[in-house]
C-alpha cells in the first residue's frame, strides 16, 4: 500500500508526520539498544541454527524414504497377487484350449463318420 502517488504533492497534517517519525525513532532505538551477542555466540546460533535445519531436513528425509519403501512394498505385494492372478487365468486357458480341442476331434470324427456313413448309403 503507498501513502504517496508520484507527481502528487501531499499533504500530511504534523501529528501524522510526528507519528512516522516516531515509529522510525522507536524502530531505530530498538535495533541499536538490542544487546549484540559475542563472536563465540554468534558461531554457536549459526551452529544450533544448521543443526536444526539438517536434522529437519533429515527427518524429512527418512520420512521420504519410508513412505517410499512402504509404496514399494505394497506394489510389490500387489505384483505378487498379480501374477498369481494371471498364473490362474493361464492355467484355465490352457484347460479350455484342451477342452475344445477334444471336443473339435470328437465333432470332425463323428462328421467324418457321418460322411462314410452316408456315402455307403447313398
Amino acid at each position: 500500500m503507498t501513502l504517496f502517488k508520484r507527481g502528487e504533492p501531499t499533504d500530511l497534517d504534523e501529528s501524522t508526520e510526528s507519528a512516522v517519525e516516531a515509529e522510525i525513532r522507536e524502530f531505530v532505538r530498538r535495533d541499536v539498544a538490542a544487546p549484540r551477542q559475542s563472536p563465540e555466540d554468534d558461531s554457536e546460533v549459526v551452529a544450533n541454527g544448521i543443526s536444526t535445519l539438517l536434522e529437519r531436513v533429515a527427518g524429512s528425509s527418512v520420512a521420504e524414504i519410508d513412505r517410499l519403501t512402504s509404496e514399494l512394498h505394497n506394489l510389490r505385494e500387489l505384483l505378487r497377487s498379480e501374477g498369481v492372478r494371471v498364473q490362474r487365468e493361464i492355467t484355465e486357458y490352457a484347460r479350455l484350449s484342451q477342452s475344445a480341442m477334444q471336443s473339435t476331434k470328437i465333432i470332425s470324427e463323428s462328421l467324418a463318420k457321418s460322411k462314410n456313413e452316408n456315402a455307403r448309403a447313398g
